[in-house]
């Protein structure tokens, strides 16, 4: 039973530090949706996307009024498109069609993005996972709220390093045909190793082909909440501090958990999962970095960071676990430098580099995420960040995630301006040295010994 003083608590968090639900994103299956003729497969698409999420929107809303809960975005992902193009499209014009199409059944229903213009050549590349690819450049350029992601490796196959190569010239062209918007469709963009079918988070949403034909995932937030719940323990030992961490985060999945149910049984569409992320937003307090240095470092970036991080990403995933039926996703802390006031200050001031926040990816829940780097930036630099960043993925069992932004025509010290979540950001340095010689051997980085389980 929840009582009162857990309902003045839950008001609390929200109208002073920021707590909210992050999205809600329904999961709808296009397999059902395949045909060789591509004009065929457009209207079953839209047709499809647009009678499941009809009321999607209105559902939130509803929902954020009669319990004043914030819901700050309403999305949709789908079955990976390179799976449900692959009959009909031929070329990579094809596939900017469907894009297209995605786009406009997207708008029609009001949220605000779609996930999903994915593929998932982990282990090898098939013709229409290629094309998909190639086309994500123009894809990005002519559609406002499409996302795409790209699945290059997992622990049980290790890396396709001819994907890895092929994706530092897709960063680069993206970076590119977006130059006007300081490379924005590159946020709108990301690699995966080991990537989840349930993912509830932009840019890497799509519908796994393990899910169900439509269902109902809900991302939760509240990096302030948690920043605040440590100020009550600040001289405290880290015992003290773990149990303070998990018990509020705890209070935040409960959350998450209610308008899940409550989105489910209105939509009466499965229940997924929650993920028990804290995502950051530019907003003020509403930082991963804040949290960090409330532990006690001066700045992020300084010695024990990654073991702060550690800390802290573990005792969410404690805490959040006990209270939801589900928890899946990503889960834990997000670490992106342009969403997070406190991360862009920590990269301003020189305490945080590329490495160091490599090195934090280990810990964390997902990987080097909306970093601006030179435009400069070579594709065969833009690869061996993809395939350092997929190694600690493969070889640690865990998701990780590269979403790089090569700022078209900028360089170290100037800034990269997204707006709205996505924020803003330093351009960060980049390791000078190349690696040309070693992206170029192409093939596959064979899985590590103890992905042999079965």
């Amino acid at each position: 039973m929840i009582n009162i003083n857990e309902v003045i608590e839950t008001n609390a968090m929200i109208e002073k530090e920021n707590l909210d639900v992050r999205t809600i994103t329904l999961g709808i299956s296009l397999l059902d949706c395949i045909s060789d003729d591509l004009n065929t497969l457009c209207d079953n698409i839209y047709k499809k996307i647009t009678t499941v999420a009809r009321d999607l929107v209105k559902t939130g809303k509803e929902i954020e009024r009669e319990y004043a809960i914030p819901i700050v975005n309403k999305r949709i992902s789908v079955t990976p498109i390179a799976l449900v193009g692959a009959s009909a499209c031929k070329t990579i014009e094809d596939y900017v069609l469907i894009a297209k199409t995605l786009d406009r059944a997207a708008k029609e229903v009001g949220v605000n993005f779609l996930g999903g213009f994915s593929a998932l050549p982990a282990k090898g590349m098939t013709k229409s996972e290629e094309l998909l690819i190639r086309a994500i450049p123009q894809a990005l350029k002519e559609t406002e709220h499409i996302c795409s992601s790209v699945n290059l490796g997992s622990t049980k196959t290790g890396i396709n390093m001819d994907a890895v190569a092929l994706m530092g010239k897709i960063i680069k062209e993206c970076a590119y045909l977006t130059r006007e918007n300081d490379s924005i469709g590159c946020a709108k963009l990301v690699v995966f190793c080991n990537a989840p079918d349930d993912n509830p988070f932009m840019a890497g949403a799509f519908h796994g082909v393990t899910e169900t034909d439509n269902v109902v995932n809900v991302g939760v937030s509240g990096p302030g909440v948690i920043k605040y719940a440590l100020e009550e323990v600040k001289d405290s030992d880290f015992e003290t501090l773990c149990e303070k961490i998990k018990k509020t985060a705890f209070k935040i999945t409960r959350l998450g958990q209610l308008v899940a149910q409550e989105a489910s049984r209105r939509l009466n569409i499965p229940f997924g999962i929650v993920d028990l992320s804290l995502a950051p937003t530019p907003a003020v307090g509403d930082s991963i970095a804040e949290i960090l240095e409330s532990m006690g470092l001066e700045r992020v970036g300084a010695p024990g960071t990654t073991a702060a991080l550690a800390l802290l990403n573990d005792s969410v995933k404690k805490g959040g676990i006990m209270a939801s039926s589900y928890v899946g996703g990503l889960s834990g802390a997000f670490i992106p430098v342009s969403e997070d006031q406190g991360m862009i200050n920590a990269v301003k001031a020189g305490s945080l580099s590329l490495e160091k926040l490599e090195a934090m990816t280990c810990v964390c829940s997902v990987g080097l995420d909306m970093i601006a780097i030179p435009g400069d930036t070579s594709e065969s630099t833009i690869s061996g960040i993809i395939a350092d960043e997929m190694a600690i993925g493969m070889i640690n069992q865990k998701t990780t995630a590269v979403r790089v932004i090569p700022v078209y025509g900028k360089g170290v010290g100037e800034e990269a301006v997204f707006g709205g979540l996505l924020g803003f950001a330093p351009i960060m340095k980049v390791n000078s040295f190349s690696c040309e010689n070693f992206i170029k051997r192409g093939g596959r980085i064979p899985a590590p010994v103890h992905s042999f389980k079965n």
